[in-house]
Order: structure tokens, then sequence, then C-alpha cells
């Protein structure tokens, strides 16, 4: 059983950087390809990025290549979002999720979320 604690989330104005932070526990962390999503008020949860379990290959949605970078600490059991240039349309709840498979990007892969963290983005 794989638990996932995520934090940073914060209000924030448009152009402004935050970095979301997901920390893991219950698993060899390496063998999990992670992902963070988010969900933003009525509308369905999208996939933002994924990132396999040796942190080499990842995979972004559209809307953030270019501004947001996803990386892995394997030795931290830690998973990252850099997220820059925020936009209003990026405001949303962030999960983390993990993937018992090295590598994942279709959300039925992800078996373990975390309890999400708020991003606002203020125009």
């Amino acid at each position: 059983q794989v638990q996932l604690v995520e934090s940073g989330g914060a209000l924030v104005q448009a152009g402004d950087s935050l970095r979301l932070s997901c920390a893991a526990s219950g698993g060899t962390f390496s063998r999990y390809a992670m992902g963070w999503f988010r969900q933003a008020p009525g509308k369905e949860r999208e996939c933002v990025a994924t990132i396999n379990g040796r942190g080499s290959t990842t995979y972004y949605v559209d809307s953030v290549k270019g501004r947001f970078t996803i990386s892995r600490d394997n030795a931290k059991n830690t998973v990252y979002l850099q997220m820059h240039s925020l936009k209003p349309e990026d405001t949303a709840v962030y999960y983390c999720a993990a993937a018992p498979r090295t590598i994942a990007t279709m959300e039925s892969s992800f078996t373990y979320w975390g309890q999400g963290t708020q991003v606002t983005v203020s125009s």
C-alpha cells in the first residue's frame, strides 16, 4: 500500500511559479510510475504530467508543455511538479498518483492517489 501526501499548493498571481511536492511511503518508490493530475471545478480530472520509475521518460499534456516540469528524487521518495508562467486556467486541485508499473500515462493505470492540493491562480 502506497501513501501519497502532496504539498505546495497556494494562491498565486498569473505569471508566477510554484512547485508542488508529493512524498510517497509504503512501497519501493522507483518501481512506480508517478503522475500529476488536476481537476478544476465543473471539469473532469485530467492528466498533467507523468514520469517513469527511473525518471528518464516524461509525458505532458499539451496545455502545460514548456511551462511545467515533472521530476522525481527516488532517494527521497518524492515527485515534484515545477510550474512556471501560471495562468488562471491552471487553477485546480492537483493530485499526485502512483502506478504499480515503471511507466504509465493512462489514468486507469494509477492505483494510489493523494488527497490533493489546491492551486489557485489569480488574474
